[in-house]
């Protein structure tokens, strides 16, 4: 009896990517067997990205870029409700921003909407082009653009929603609150290595690099806003905030060059040193006349180190030279910004005094049996229990054998079953496994309660992957059975897999009710 490691699974790290990587595979090809009419995305003429690109995605946790439907968009923001509006800017032609959630179970995400007016962009084919070529970036410095909508006069944008406010608000709005030094420094080297990152991937311009741009995400790390990556119109101004805080260039000739984003960026640094939106060239007086003390930020009680807050005014004075020339590169900044980080392994809710991000299960869209409940909540002994009073029901109409199959091959193939069935009802699940792939190898028979047992006994022998393995088995042969799919959430539970095993188990229930009303799987 106990636990078993199967000679299979050598080398266990790699196969959990494999099977992960598999999970998806496999379910990518059945949903394209589905009606398209629930798809949460409609698909763009605008080609997809390419296999780099999806690696890139599947890295940096954002989902691949997709072309939107606006229905899909106004389900997620309660129809762009004024609850809903996270920031705003101008009167006659503002660009708002909106949270939403997508409402498709599969993809019950949070995202930021930012709408635009069609005066902005008038050329729907222009719009959709400049947003692809944002799409393509991903990176864990960024709220990633994932997905966009050019629908009659309506133009926008689709985001990753950080939910953790912008830097302005934690530095200028919440005086109960101070982000402490060390938290300062990391948003400084987490911007920098976002603008490196657009810049390597030919991206070096950002329009309005300010403070609102600076997002906090689930975690509390900060990240740069992916709007920025795009002008606020075809024609139309770049820069909305004060002119004392506009490049110089800027206002001489109208253009945003990368130079101009390093300028920003010193902006940037003034704020998080003193704790308000100072103008550069007085900021620039008061560092050129020593008075750097002056500056920093009082609510910081003098809570930090004047060697690193000197190094950080001297780049931002650097950053802040009025030709363009002078300033550093966006490597520059982050070879400057990375050795003054002091506090590397705490993690940045604590710094920044927000709760940890705990991932709580979504509710079950439909009511949950008894093996939906056992599975919910990850009750391996309970899960047993019900597969052995359940036994083989299930497997009616798998199998239709000719009395020629029924050879003595066939009677040992179901001896080893019968074996395999009393280790599992005695609980030794390493026999079980052992007769139970006697009885898969022949191949035969086929029986979708065979390889749920054998994912049970995987589960049990803490081998998640292989208990999937078995579950997506047991699916193709009965592929309405909500067993394979209830099989399926708590492996993918094991793997860590939580977003997707609250789908699966939303589908198996869903699977259950259908049955109930009449339709065949259980």
């Amino acid at each position: 009896m106990g636990c078993c490691e199967s000679s299979f699974f050598k080398g266990r790290n790699h196969r959990h990517s494999e099977d992960k990587n598999h999970y998806h595979r496999h379910h990518h090809n059945n949903n394209n067997n589905n009606d398209n009419s629930n798809n949460l995305y409609s698909h763009s003429a605008t080609p997809p990205l390419n296999g780099t690109d999806a690696v890139v995605s599947s890295v940096s946790g954002a989902p691949g870029f997709s072309e939107f439907s606006l229905s899909d968009l106004r389900a997620a923001t309660n129809n762009f409700g004024s609850d809903y509006i996270v920031s705003e800017s101008g009167e006659k032609a503002p660009n708002v921003v909106y949270k939403g959630r997508l409402q498709n179970h599969n993809h019950r995400r949070w995202i930021a909407v930012k709408k635009f007016t069609k005066q902005a962009w008038p050329d729907p084919k222009q719009f959709a082009e400049e947003a692809w070529g944002v799409g393509k970036l991903r990176h864990k410095r960024l709220a990633n653009l994932i997905g966009y909508c050019c629908d009659g006069d309506e133009r926008l944008l689709v985001a990753e929603y950080m939910p953790n406010d912008t830097l302005a608000k934690h530095l200028f709005h919440w005086e109960n609150q101070t982000i402490e030094w060390a938290m300062r420094l990391r948003v400084a080297l987490y911007i920098a290595e976002a603008l490196d990152y657009c810049n390597t991937e030919g991206r070096p311009l950002y329009h309005d690099l300010n403070a609102y741009r600076v997002l906090f995400d689930e975690n509390g790390d900060p990240r740069l806003s992916c709007f920025g990556l795009m002008k606020n119109s075809r024609d139309g101004k770049s820069y909305s905030t004060n002119l004392a805080y506009t490049p110089p260039e800027y206002l001489r000739n109208g253009r945003v060059t990368p130079e101009s984003v390093i300028f920003s960026f010193g902006t940037v640094l003034l704020d998080l040193l003193s704790g308000k939106h100072i103008p550069p060239s007085h900021a620039l007086d008061m560092i050129r006349g020593k008075n750097i003390l002056l500056l920093m930020d009082s609510h910081l009680e003098g809570n930090f180190s004047t060697e690193e807050a000197t190094v950080v005014f001297d780049l931002a004075s650097r950053c802040l030279q009025y030709e363009p020339r002078e300033r550093p590169n966006t490597k520059d900044l982050v070879a400057t910004l990375a050795p003054l980080q002091n506090k590397p392994d705490v993690p940045s809710y604590v710094m920044l005094g927000i709760p940890k991000h705990e991932d709580a299960p979504p509710t079950p869209q439909h009511p949950l049996s008894p093996m939906g409940d056992a599975c919910s909540r990850m009750d391996l002994t309970a899960i047993h229990q019900i597969l052995v009073t359940t036994h083989y029901k299930d497997d009616e109409g798998t199998n239709e054998l000719s009395f020629q199959e029924w050879t003595q091959q066939m009677r040992d193939m179901l001896e080893a079953r019968k074996r395999g069935d009393l280790a599992f009802r005695e609980r030794d699940f390493k026999a079980a496994i052992d007769c139970y792939s006697q009885f898969i190898d022949v191949g035969t028979m086929v029986s979708p309660t065979v390889y749920a047992r054998r994912s049970l006994c995987h589960l049990m022998c803490d081998q998640p992957d292989a208990a999937l393995r078995d579950a997506m088995q047991a699916q193709c042969v009965y592929p309405d059975w909500s067993t394979a799919f209830y099989m399926q959430a708590v492996a993918l539970a094991k793997l860590d897999m939580h977003k997707d095993a609250a789908d699966m188990l939303n589908e198996a229930a869903a699977l259950e009710e259908k049955k109930q009303r009449g339709g065949r799987g259980s």
